[in-house]
């Protein structure tokens, strides 16, 4: 009979609240060890199970993969640093809950005075308070049709097949929204990045540390890439084609990174066509998706669900990272209307 104290990956990862993907991955950090059965096949015993939950809990709290493995040896290296970002997380968090609260105070004043809330006002009591969208006349080939951007989220992903005009949408954006700044595939911003200042330069070391403790390869492309997100500002960063000159592990760091940055971070718009970057199972409650169709019509804001309106479009075009590389340079033309 089989032991029922033994699961295999995905009723693994089902009760640990994560995907069989980052079991895979701890597994080839060498931080968990599943059981082989005869046949070869994972399964997660009572021991494997605790430590796999120790490590989905350090991650959610920011640990790199190399600062979990410290923190499982005892090491205490690099544990100030990610103590300290777990808790500006934190902090941001209370922030918003206090919100929250002072909503539901007033509401509970108006109750009291005979003012009903409707449903409407009782449904904004679980969300945070949302920052309005800003209308965009879209440029051609779209022809001044009106896009509402929505602005309330720390990470925006930006897609479409060749010549749905996602990069003009992208330069529109950084063009439109106050302090925004584009960054272009040449990874030069085009407002200035000062990394001499010694403030800007310990953020990117430690970006740069932390992404290699998860297994980023240390580039040129990723350096210009987390200077320009480090720069002293808050405007909004559109990023053209993220994933160029990084390869898959880099690309898997980097989003890595991005998420543990906490709902007050800066805000980002990233174009790309890589299933690496834009991965619809891990995308969260943070992010959201911009799809431009590939007959022009207008962009939409896609869910990550299949079922959803134009996720299977959406998901048509991304692409995995090997594929991305050996089509990269490929453009796609069409003569402008005069």
């Amino acid at each position: 009979m089989p032991n029922r104290e033994y699961v295999n990956a995905a009723d693994a990862a089902a009760r640990l609240g994560v995907s069989a993907k980052a079991l895979r991955l701890y597994e080839r950090r060498g931080l968990l060890t599943p059981v082989r059965t005869a046949a070869g096949w994972r399964t997660y015993g009572p021991d494997q199970l605790r430590r796999a939950a120790e490590i989905a809990v350090l991650r959610g709290m920011g640990f790199s993969l190399g600062q979990v493995a410290r923190v499982i040896e005892g090491e205490p290296d690099g544990l100030e640093p990610a103590l300290a970002a777990h808790q500006l997380v934190l902090d941001d968090r209370l922030r918003q809950l206090a919100g929250m609260i002072d909503r539901l105070r007033q509401l509970r004043e108006g109750l009291a005075a005979g003012d009903v809330p409707t449903a409407s006002q009782l449904a904004q009591l679980l969300a945070p308070a949302a920052m309005p969208a800003v209308p965009l006349a879209l440029p051609w080939p779209w022809g001044g049709e009106r896009f509402d951007l929505v602005i309330d989220r720390p990470l925006t992903h930006i897609t479409g097949p060749l010549g749905s005009g996602k990069t003009r949408l992208a330069k529109l954006i950084a063009a439109t929204l106050p302090g925004a700044s584009f960054l272009g595939p040449d990874r030069r911003p085009d407002s200035d990045v000062d990394a001499a200042d010694p403030a800007v330069r310990s953020r990117i070391d430690a970006a740069m540390g932390w992404l290699a403790d998860e297994g980023a390869a240390s580039s040129d492309a990723l350096r210009d890439l987390i200077s320009a997100l480090e720069a002293d500002t808050t405007g909004a960063l559109v990023v053209d084609m993220v994933e160029d000159g990084l390869d898959q592990p880099t690309q898997v760091a980097l989003m890595a990174f991005l998420r543990r940055r906490g709902p007050g971070a800066r805000p980002l718009f990233l174009l790309t066509r890589s299933n690496a970057i834009l991965d619809l199972a891990s995308v969260g409650p943070g992010e959201a998706i911009i799809f431009c169709p590939a007959n022009h019509s207008p962009p939409r804001y896609v869910a990550p669900h299949p079922g959803a309106p134009g996720y299977e479009a959406l998901a048509s075009c991304l692409a995995s990272p090997a594929v991305r590389a050996r089509t990269t340079g490929v453009i796609a033309w069409r003569p402008e209307v005069v």
